[in-house]
């Protein structure tokens, strides 16, 4: 297992243990989490615990044009008075992220240090946020990580109101002309939507429009 010092660089994917565990520590700056995404690397760890880099194999992803709708949910993108936005309350987002009760967790891995970095990258137009209001309130979101060449890597979403969060997935995906979304790890949850898992080797191909 490699440790990180505050130079900028990782190991090759391919030391990756096989949860996908690729490094610890070094810090979560704009220039580090830039290199981590377009090499494939993301951070994922526990509040009190030191920086985790996951570079798993194989990578959970969803191709848009394989976007599954269910009927009943069709009826609710029909019927509902939700209204879906980009990149207007980012910040409200992923706080709410943050706070969002998940089956099997205790605690959230969006820490006070993910917020404010994640949140740098959004004033530098890397990280995106997608709202859906309700009456003017905020009932659901999610954010992720644009690299600005065809892929949106995914990282959290949250839900006040039964199938907002996935209206407001489906609505940004159906008009995006993104070509791969990373989902990262399996969920029961995107795998109805469509998401699917390839290999690692595969998925870095689209990092580099391969």
């Amino acid at each position: 297992m490699q440790y990180l010092s505050k130079d900028i660089w990782f190991p090759d994917v391919t030391e990756a243990t096989q949860e996908g565990l690729l490094a610890i520590g070094g810090d979560l700056s704009v220039h580090r989490l830039l290199y981590a995404y377009r090499n494939g690397i993301f951070p994922w760890f526990g509040d009190g615990e030191p920086i985790l880099w996951w570079s798993p194999d194989p990578r959970f992803v969803l191709f848009p044009e394989k976007l599954k709708v269910s009927k009943s949910m069709k009826q609710v993108l029909r019927n509902c008075d939700y209204e879906v936005t980009v990149n207007k309350a980012f910040e409200e987002v992923i706080i709410q992220c943050s706070k969002a009760k998940r089956e099997g967790q205790s605690g959230t891995w969006i820490t006070g240090d993910m917020i404010d970095a994640y949140v740098e990258l959004h004033e530098m137009g890397y990280a995106k946020s997608v709202e859906v209001w309700k009456e003017g309130i905020l009932v659901a979101g999610l954010y992720g990580v644009d690299l600005d060449n065809g892929v949106f890597c995914g990282e959290s979403m949250f839900t006040n109101e039964s199938n907002a969060s996935k209206a407001g997935f489906i609505t940004f995906i159906k008009n995006s002309n993104y070509s791969l979304i990373d989902c990262q790890v399996y969920t029961n949850h995107l795998e109805r939507l469509g998401a699917e898992e390839i290999p690692r080797d595969m998925f870095l191909k689209y990092l580099t429009n391969k």
